[in-house]
């Protein structure tokens, strides 16, 4: 009985699985791979599912507490299916913290400078800041990611429109992509 005082209680538990399905199934849209220049790696699967992840995260930022709760819940739930998949690639227990915590600083670095390209409605700063994460050691032989950056700020504003209700039952959905032209991007 007082052990049940210290369990975490997660009340919104379907909820967190039902979003976190459907932004990481954004995520593994083929179109971003081939298209839109995403490689499809380890690395690359990381970014584009950490740039969804960032876009519902400002989202539920104007969300009322409980919005902001859930999006905390999911952010957890995308760093647990990480470790997850770190120790699935048969990374050693003692290299999983280390490992953790540098990914974790990846996210929140990228969320910062998506952030202010985004706040300042700023495509080519948001394009040059998905080049350098996405092609770290490219240089200037990286693909454009001005694609992938009208995507994101489409879905932003898509984002903008989803109601409370929706980010409440964990039914917000973002739009789907589609296939670019790569001598106009």
């Amino acid at each position: 009985m007082i052990f049940g005082l210290f369990r975490k209680r997660n009340h919104n538990q379907i909820i967190v699985v039902r979003q976190y399905d459907v932004l990481t199934a954004m995520a593994r849209q083929p179109v971003f791979y081939t298209d839109y220049d995403v490689p499809d790696t380890v690395m690359g699967r990381f970014e584009l599912l950490s740039a969804v992840m960032i876009l519902f995260f400002r989202r539920t930022r104007s969300s009322a507490t409980s919005g902001q709760e859930l999006a905390q819940e999911i952010i957890d739930a995308f760093f647990e299916d990480i470790d997850y998949s770190i120790r699935e690639l048969g990374i050693g227990d003692n290299s999983v913290p280390k490992r953790m915590k540098k990914l974790a600083g990846m996210f929140y670095g990228r969320l910062e400078s998506y952030a202010a390209a985004m706040d300042g409605n700023d495509r080519d700063a948001l394009a040059a800041a998905l080049r350098r994460n996405i092609y770290p050691t490219a240089g200037e032989e990286a693909p454009s990611m001005l694609g992938l950056a009208d995507w994101m700020t489409m879905a932003e504003t898509h984002l903008a429109s989803v109601a409370e209700a929706e980010i409440a039952t964990g039914s917000a959905i973002l739009p789907q992509p589609g296939g670019i032209d790569k001598d106009v991007a």
